[in-house]
């Protein structure tokens, strides 16, 4: 294919690094972003196949630093796709919760899951248009089944999920494809948190009987970029282990 060009926000590990590479090999030149993690990106950029990557810095926990980060990716060269990766997973008991620590979980996790997204797709808009681009929203599972402990971070991939579908019709004259995935559980360091005495009654849950790997996210990615999968434009791809059907 042509040669073209990626930004995948959040990888400098996990689910993002495994989709930096998959598209590096797959032929693109991949943006790297790293929000601290500046040791992991600079490792993800140095082990990708291929020529023309670059590494960029935001923290996108402030929304309003991702118009500049669209800003440096663009002068560099064009861009055709967005891969919104980063994450953040903050749980909370929502009864218990002091009003301090509530507003600080419920700022955040909106931040960096939904509002950061939403404004790094408007500021790509114009380029993506120029290249017949696409945006790929990395959503969760909780996303549509919802989870106990972690309300807000399940309503703000729900919110990801939808803005996916709303804008993949309203942007289609635009000839900007749109597409999400929602993985399960997933065997990265962040998921790893905390899950050490859960690890067991996980896998009972997932009838493959294991955990998805980044790899299995980044197949997934590789596959609704392609141009033969533009017409799926609005879907959002369960990666699950056959855990959970909507």
């Amino acid at each position: 294919m042509a040669q073209k060009r990626v930004l995948v926000t959040g990888s400098s590990r996990g689910i993002g690094r495994a989709i930096a590479f998959r598209l590096a090999t797959d032929g693109y030149q991949v943006a790297v972003h790293y929000g601290s993690q500046r040791d992991q990106a600079q490792a993800t950029l140095a082990g990708l196949p291929g020529t023309g990557h670059a590494i960029y810095e935001a923290d996108l926990t402030a929304p309003a630093n991702a118009a500049s980060l669209i800003e440096r990716v663009v002068a560099d060269g064009p861009l055709d796709v967005l891969v919104n990766n980063a994450g953040v997973y903050l749980q909370m008991d929502f009864a218990k919760s002091g009003d301090g620590s509530f507003d600080a979980v419920l700022h955040r996790t909106f931040a960096v899951n939904f509002e950061s997204p939403v404004r790094l797709i408007r500021a790509a808009l114009p380029h993506l248009e120029a290249r017949h681009g696409a945006v790929l929203n990395v959503a969760s599972r909780v996303g549509f089944k919802g989870e106990g402990g972690a309300a807000l971070y399940a309503a703000s991939k729900a919110a990801l999920i939808s803005i996916t579908r709303s804008l993949a019709v309203e942007l289609a004259s635009k000839k900007i494809a749109f597409f999400g995935m929602a993985p399960g559980w997933v065997d990265t360091a962040m998921a790893r948190e905390g899950m050490s005495d859960r690890l067991e009654s996980i896998l009972e849950t997932i009838p493959l009987g294991r955990m998805a790997t980044p790899d299995d996210c980044a197949v997934v990615a590789a596959f609704l970029l392609k141009d033969e999968a533009r017409y799926l434009s609005g879907i959002t791809i369960d990666i699950n282990g056959a855990s959970y059907f909507h």
